[in-house]
């Protein structure tokens, strides 16, 4: 990529550092969101993880960081966020092969395969909803394919007894479940940014073929106190272990308690 592209990119780091992505200085920007999603992704070493819909990589990075040795791919159908997203994973040397494609139209080798994880963070708004002023950001954000189709989608590529996980708006979970019924067993954690404050966002978690009752967790806070004190994060200690250490959200144990 030339200076004057680079000029168009900023390059910041993830989990402390582990990780670094470039991504548009203006359009859409992976925050926290693809963080919380690869830290309660349950994957072991050897095995495969499907992300749809993976922006820069940042999610996928972010799950290489903590568990090396996973085979890793990616769509995309933004083409530069696409290029950004292997760019990214060469330089973060991690084994992310990102396919340029619509998830609606997957490429033959890919339909015929099955993954152990299936990762998702959707857009998060309706497609009759008003635009945002970058084309990518509104492309990003922006519900052109339906939610029902990417869960569908995801859970013809996950193998039976694998895990299907999305992070999406608390409004949305009952979407989230209906597309689910009778096809995978559901955890839901809910995030909310501070202590008695409604969720905003959730964490789906889906095991293919599993019969288990429907579970819902506690809520995560993510910052202590009421309000921001200066311009520190204050995150909570266990938000503050995943941000900083690599630490893994494991909904399987939460469930357990």
């Amino acid at each position: 990529m030339t200076e004057s592209n680079n000029a168009e990119l900023t390059c910041d780091a993830f989990l402390d550092g582990h990780v670094k992505a470039w991504q548009p200085r203006v359009g859409y920007r992976a925050a926290t969101d693809p963080v919380f999603l690869a830290a309660s992704i349950p994957a072991r070493a050897g095995q495969s993880v499907l992300e749809l819909g993976c922006g820069v990589g940042v999610a996928s990075l972010c799950l290489n960081a903590r568990v090396p040795g996973l085979a890793l791919t990616g769509v995309e159908v933004q083409a530069d966020y696409a290029a950004l997203a292997q760019r990214n994973a060469a330089e973060n040397k991690a084994p992310l092969s990102v396919t340029h494609a619509d998830l609606r139209a997957l490429p033959p080798s890919m339909r015929n395969q099955r993954f152990d994880h299936v990762m998702a963070n959707p857009p998060y708004y309706a497609a009759h909803g008003p635009a945002a002023q970058d084309a990518g950001r509104d492309r990003a954000l922006r519900e052109d394919t339906p939610l029902a189709d990417w869960l569908d989608i995801g859970l013809r590529r996950v193998r039976d007894g694998g895990y299907l996980t999305f992070i999406h708006l608390t409004e949305r979970l009952p979407d989230l479940l209906a597309g689910l019924q009778d096809r995978a067993s559901a955890t839901v954690l809910p995030l909310a940014a501070r202590a008695h404050r409604p969720a905003q966002r959730v964490i789906v978690q889906a095991r293919k073929g599993a019969r288990s009752p429907f579970k819902l967790l506690p809520p995560m806070i993510i910052h202590q106190g009421e309000h921001h004190p200066g311009d520190s994060d204050h995150f909570t200690q266990t938000v503050r272990a995943i941000m900083r250490d690599l630490g893994a959200l494991d909904l399987t144990a939460m469930a357990r308690g």
